[in-house]
């Protein structure tokens, strides 16, 4: 892999919920817990796990959009949780979002050529008739036209407020994207056409992608390399087409054997896992994965499983 744009070290966020009472503490959640990752220029690396595994934290800790309780983020070297607030800011124009819900993501009381400029008048990069072409440049790039502009959020699809959140995103020209289920809230015929757009821009811009999504075949899509999280630990990473063909971990293939297939003739042997996710409040102790799984041994329920990496292709299994 070449040198890396971003880097996580031992990430760690942890939440405190309910008590704050002389009679009931504080429950801790641990929504993100140890996770090591890095992400090449130019690369997509998908994010994948069931709801409430911690992709979305993950993601928002990578922008350093919320606070690590502990371990590092790099962005091109540059650890963010070490920036003041003036320097973050600078560096925010190079680290960019694509929300789940296009439509709580975008102001409705304003118009669709304000949403879009908005950055552009933040970090100063035109102004006047210069940032009105450049809107409308984007615009026209993500499939509005230039009817849109004076818009408001309310008046479009689901689709075309993607799109319009995708154009505000690329409105400050940033290296990296968070794309938070981008297309999970739209049609199965518009997911096709905004994850086309997603590709064809990587191309242009030599964007850096962390794709995170619960739809398998959408992040295969997409992806280079993929990471399967689960209660709050990177379980299995590899590069797609290995994960795909030859999963190793037993997560990763119970998650691959409920997948639809179309193929006639082919069937596929399903792996079903039993019981319910653990808590992050109170996740089990050596491989939090353990309860559930169907080859776990004695050893597995004491002791933490490390994310062991073989020539590219890491699992985090005692039995791997």
């Amino acid at each position: 892999m070449s040198e890396s744009l971003v880097r996580a070290a031992d990430l760690r966020r942890y939440f405190r919920v309910g008590g704050g009472t002389a009679f009931a503490r504080h429950a801790i959640v641990k929504a993100v817990d140890g996770v090591n990752l890095e992400i090449a220029p130019g690369e997509t690396l998908g994010i994948v796990g069931e709801s409430g595994c911690g992709k979305s934290t993950l993601g928002r800790l990578l922008l350093r959009l919320i606070e690590p309780s502990a371990g590092s983020v790099e962005f091109d070297g540059v650890d963010i949780a070490a920036l003041r607030q003036r320097d973050m800011r600078a560096l925010r124009r190079r680290m960019q979002i694509v929300f789940q819900d296009p439509y709580a993501s975008l102001n409705p009381r304003m118009k669709v050529g304000n949403i879009i400029g908005e950055g552009i008048k933040v970090h100063r990069l035109a102004e006047g008739a210069a940032l009105k072409t450049r809107v409308l440049e984007l615009m026209d790039r993500v499939g509005l036209g230039a009817e849109a502009y004076g818009r408001y959020p309310h008046e479009f699809s689901g689709g075309q407020r993607q799109r319009i959140g995708i154009a505000r995103a690329l409105a400050v020209k940033p290296d990296f994207i968070v794309a938070d289920e981008p297309v999970s809230a739209l049609d199965v015929s518009i997911q096709a056409q905004i994850l086309n757009l997603f590709l064809e821009l990587q191309k242009e811009m030599s964007l850096t992608y962390a794709f995170i999504s619960h739809d398998l075949r959408v992040v295969e899509y997409v992806s280079h390399r993929v990471a399967v999280m689960y209660l709050g630990r990177i379980v299995e990473v590899a590069p797609s087409d290995r994960l795909y063909s030859d999963p190793r971990h037993p997560y990763t293939k119970a998650l691959l054997s409920s997948v639809p297939r179309v193929e006639a003739g082919q069937r596929v042997e399903r792996m079903v896992l039993g019981g319910d996710v653990p808590s992050p409040i109170s996740p089990p102790k050596g491989c939090p994965f353990h309860p559930r799984c169907p080859i776990a041994e004695e050893r597995c329920s004491r002791e933490v499983p490390v994310l062991d990496d073989d020539d590219g292709h890491a699992t985090a299994c005692h039995l791997v």
